[in-house]
């Protein structure tokens, strides 16, 4: 870490985490070294049974490790003042089916501290900002799995966080409504707020985060930012002109890798000078391209590509 670095947000150092059942061992975390910043959305991937949720519990300090070490803004996360201003959705999360949604989120601000003076106009705040602000009246019993997602963020977000962890929360969601999350989160981004996020829904992901890292049987086997794990590849589509693609003959173009489909050819490359050169072979052809766009990972590709690597596949 360099001269005036500020230090991580969130850390951990050759995190352990044991399990003992029955006289068995189970090794939840082995050797998770990781680092949020502060102001980034950092988002932790891996299949069921991966050690996700074990090591946000970690974080909070809702559990201790076995072996390592874990820093919240610096401290120990089991001290209350490393946990001030601190947000969490758990995944799975449950409200008593009586209280009325206003209700529920006073209780939660109550519980964070917030002064009763600020409480009813933040509570109003929030309702707007998950959409929820014609229902905060309704009791919970009646709610959604989406709209009570919805409302587990609003909680999470009673005490104006600094620092945000999220364990699914898009689960149950529907395309409106994760477009909702998606933008609350980008804008507590611009806020300066760090969001750490355990999410099976990829998409999201590498819509909302700066960086991931990928979580395999209590290890982490690639870490990096989005940008980075898909960044383009050598392979480009190439979108003809409408009614171009009948008039084009595909052999004489010579490509190493060349797929046709619905208007659009998509070719493998070595490098830039042998783009060029089937562009030409087309245009030579008379048929007109509309559009030249490199092919880039999705971020669910990368993450099977590096499971089926780890599992030997």
């Amino acid at each position: 870490m360099g001269m005036g670095t500020p230090p991580p947000v969130v850390e951990t150092s050759h995190l352990v985490k044991i399990f003992r059942s029955r006289g068995r061992r189970l090794r939840a975390l082995d050797g998770v070294s990781l680092a949020v910043r502060r102001g980034e959305v950092f988002g932790l991937l891996g299949a069921n049974g991966a050690g996700k949720t074990t090591l946000v519990k970690l974080l909070l300090g809702l559990a201790r490790p076995t072996e390592g070490s874990v820093r919240l803004r610096g401290a120990d996360p089991r001290e209350v003042a490393a946990r001030r201003r601190v947000g969490y959705l758990p995944e799975g999360h449950r409200f008593p089916d009586y209280l009325p949604a206003r209700e529920a989120l006073r209780l939660f601000g109550r519980l964070a501290g917030v002064p009763e003076k600020l409480l009813a106009s933040r509570i109003d705040e929030l309702l707007h900002l998950v959409e929820l602000a014609d229902r905060g009246g309704d009791r919970l019993g009646t709610y959604s799995k989406g709209m009570t997602q919805r409302l587990g963020l609003a909680a999470a977000l009673v005490d104006d966080p600094e620092l945000l962890f999220l364990d699914e929360p898009t689960d149950g969601v529907d395309p409106v409504g994760r477009r909702t999350i998606r933008d609350i989160l980008l804008a507590c981004k611009q806020r300066g707020v760090t969001i750490f996020i355990n999410s099976h829904l990829l998409s999201e992901v590498e819509r909302t985060c700066d960086r991931v890292a990928i979580l395999d049987r209590g290890r982490v086997v690639c870490e990096g930012s989005v940008e980075e794990l898909t960044r383009p590849t050598m392979r480009y589509t190439l979108r003809l002109a409408p009614g171009q693609k009948e008039r084009l003959d595909l052999p004489t173009l010579g490509a190493r890798r060349l797929l046709a489909s619905d208007g659009h050819l998509e070719v493998e490359v070595n490098d830039l000078e042998e783009l060029n050169r089937i562009l030409d072979a087309i245009r030579a052809q008379k048929v007109l391209v509309a559009e030249v766009q490199p092919v880039r990972h999705a971020l669910e590709d990368v993450f099977v590509r590096v499971l089926d690597q780890e599992n030997g596949q």
